[in-house]
């Protein structure tokens, strides 16, 4: 099994360096068009999604893919990628530096490895986290290769939350940490992953936006909680996820989940 996390591993470094590399050469210079559910997309973002699909079909013939730009209906194998090309498409539009490719792989429906690339920062985010799948193997979350942990830190006047642009309204009220909003969905939770921040809320992600940082984000000693009565994962084969929104809080470690929770329930009415 090991071989297999090995594979996976240099095959997410290779493909997000050489998909990140191209990309840059687009960087700031091309201009998006806004889709039916308002996020935008670009034909950089149509190529990156269309040389992940192939290479994912050339090194894992048997396993399915889930995209943010072509796939949305989870396939029935018991392995499948969750890709998002470009992560932050506004930014990267706009040439903003920070933007990245995630690949999160699924575990009969629920992420097992992710691996976040940002190209213009040079940080490259992977992590492994198996839950109750069963499977064995590599543990931990790394940055650039070196271990990641979450903050043992309490919240205070000095520490950071991440909000997205649609949960701002949480900000006009008091709050224990100082806020931070970067735009990018992956960055957001993964900063709570390196312990840059104490937590990080999530009002309308897609299953791309999660997949990859799920596993870091566990891995790395953080938790999840969905703020819906429905669990986030697993997914369900057949099931259309286009358009579901998962509102998620992210937090470094489970005894603040109770202070944050109250706090931000709100985005998820």
């Amino acid at each position: 099994m090991n071989d297999f996390w090995q594979t996976v591993l240099t095959f997410s470094q290779t493909l997000t360096e050489k998909i990140g590399t191209s990309l840059l050469r687009d960087f700031g210079k091309v201009k998006a068009t806004q889709k039916s559910d308002g996020s935008l997309v670009t034909k950089a973002d149509r190529w990156a999604d269309e040389e992940i699909r192939r290479a994912i079909a050339e090194t894992f013939p048997e396993h399915g893919v889930l995209s943010e730009e072509t796939i949305h209906i989870l396939p029935e194998n018991d392995w499948c990628w969750v890709i998002d090309p470009i992560d932050g498409t506004t930014n990267f539009t706009h040439g903003l530096p920070i933007w990245g490719i995630s690949l999160g792989l699924l575990y009969k429906g629920t992420p097992v490895f992710g691996a976040v690339r940002f190209p213009k920062i040079n940080q490259f985010f992977h992590g492994y986290w198996y839950g109750n799948s069963g499977l064995q193997g590599p543990t931990g979350a790394f940055l650039n290769g070196e271990p990641i942990h979450t903050s043992s830190e309490e919240p205070g006047g000095g520490r950071l939350f991440n909000l997205c642009a649609r949960s701002t309204a949480i900000a006009a009220n008091p709050f224990p940490c100082k806020f931070r909003l970067l735009g990018v969905a992956t960055y957001n939770t993964l900063l709570v992953a390196c312990g840059a921040a104490l937590g990080g809320v999530e009002a309308t992600p897609k299953i791309w936006d999660i997949a990859a940082v799920w596993a870091i984000v566990q891995g790395a000693g953080g938790v999840w909680v969905a703020l819906e009565p429905e669990p986030v994962f697993p997914l369900q084969p057949g099931e259309h996820y286009g358009s579901r929104p998962f509102p998620s809080l992210v937090a470094s470690r489970s005894e603040l989940v109770p202070i944050f929770k109250p706090l931000v329930q709100c985005i998820a009415k």
